[in-house]
Formats: structure tokens, sequence, C-alpha cells
């Protein structure tokens, strides 16, 4: 494929800043009108690369509540194949700190709420923590990706806590998703993406935290990933 493809998404990706960053400097920026950009450009996304999508398990995910999803992380690709799959309407998602340091992209994602996370600072990661937990509690689901950085080979990497300790914390069900074959279009440290590849999004049921120690939640949702990117259930 050409870089006219690459170019194609970042087109996409404009048309869904562009009308926000309006809304942000009118000071009428609306969570659902976020919702719609977000669902709408994972979607859009899906088409202009033309992925092949194979993703199951959203019925097993009840409406009505807010959930912390949880997946493992292929590609920068995950973000749009996710919202164009996962089933609940209102999602945000944590970010590291460098994607809000870049002008009017930052603004913007602070403004439709997602949460800049900056891994060399305990305090401020901790802030990003109660931030994230006060979303929940006002009906917003979040998702994460407990790796922390993007896979080089596909395998699944160590699961880091802070996301576990939010769900403690609020008493939301995690819910785990294996993603497998973004890296295949755009792996980490690729420039120019590639079209036609098949990606499988297996969205499992949601795990209810009360009662549960940390360790154990860990283990079960690694033992998920493995399973559906790496073993028998791929």
């Amino acid at each position: 494929m050409s870089i006219l493809d690459s170019v194609r998404v970042l087109g996409a990706m404009a048309r869904v800043t562009a009308p926000l960053l309006v809304d942000i400097v009118r000071g009428d920026l609306r969570r659902d009108t976020v919702d719609d950009k977000t669902h709408w450009f994972g979607r859009r996304v899906v088409e202009l690369l033309d992925i092949k999508l194979d993703a199951t398990g959203a019925e097993r995910v009840p409406p009505g509540r807010a959930y912390v999803y949880m997946s493992n992380h292929q590609s920068h690709l995950d973000i749009p194949v996710l919202y164009a799959t996962l089933p609940s309407p209102t999602i945000r998602m944590l970010g590291k700190t460098e994607l809000f340091q870049i002008p009017l992209w930052g603004r913007g994602l602070r403004a439709a709420e997602f949460i800049e996370v900056d891994r060399s600072n305990s305090t401020a990661a901790r802030k990003s923590i109660d931030y994230a937990a006060r979303l929940v509690q006002d009906g917003v689901s979040i998702y994460l990706a407990p790796e922390g950085t993007r896979s080089r080979d596909g395998r699944i990497g160590a699961l880091k806590k802070g996301g576990f300790h939010l769900a403690l914390g609020t008493g939301a069900p995690i819910v785990p998703v294996a993603v497998d074959g973004t890296i295949d279009i755009l792996p980490r440290g690729g420039k120019v993406m590639r079209t036609g590849q098949t990606v499988r999004v297996t969205i499992g049921a949601p795990i209810p935290v009360e009662g549960r120690d940390l360790d154990g939640l860990m283990q079960e949702v690694r033992e998920f990933l493995v399973a559906n990117v790496e073993g028998e259930g791929r």
C-alpha cells in the first residue's frame, strides 16, 4: 500500500478533533458529542484500512453501568478498533502524558475527559486514577492497557497494577478484551499502515471485583489475554 491510507486516517482524526476544538472554544463541548465522534472515528478507521474485523462477546456486557475495560496492547490502532467494537456508549481512555503535550490536541483530549497519565510522576499518576474514579462514578466506562506499552511481538507482557486499583476502588467490574492482529497493520516503530488485515477482538464477560484481591484479578485478566491472543482460544 501507499502512504495515502495513513494520510486518510489522519484526515479522519482531523474530522473528529476540529469540531471538538470549536466546541471547546465556545464552551459547549458535550459528553454525548464526544461519544458520537469517537465511535464514528473507530468505524471510519476500520473502513479506511479495510480491516477484516472479527469481534465477539459484546453481548456478554450488560448495559446500564460503567466498566473498566482492559486489553492487551499491540498497536496504536487498538484504540480506534476498540471504539468500533466495545459496547459501552461512553468510554474514555488513559493516555501517556506525551499525547497531552501536543498543541491543541492535548487541550482537546483534556476537555473531552480523556485521562493523562504521567508514568514518571507517581503523585500525578495517582491523581489521574482519582480522576478516572470520579468518571466511573459518573457512569463513564474507562479503557486502559495494563501492559503500559505496545508489544514488540504480539505476546502479552507484564501487567501493571493501576487499573486494577481503579476497579477495586470504584467497584466497577473489569471487562477483559483480547486484541489480535492490529500489530500486522501498524507494529511498534512502524510508519505506514497496511490495509486488508484481519483483526480479532474477543470481549470477555465482566469480572466482579467485590471481595477479590489484586493478585487474583491480575492473574485472571492475564490468563484471558494469553488464552485469546497466544493460546488455544485464539
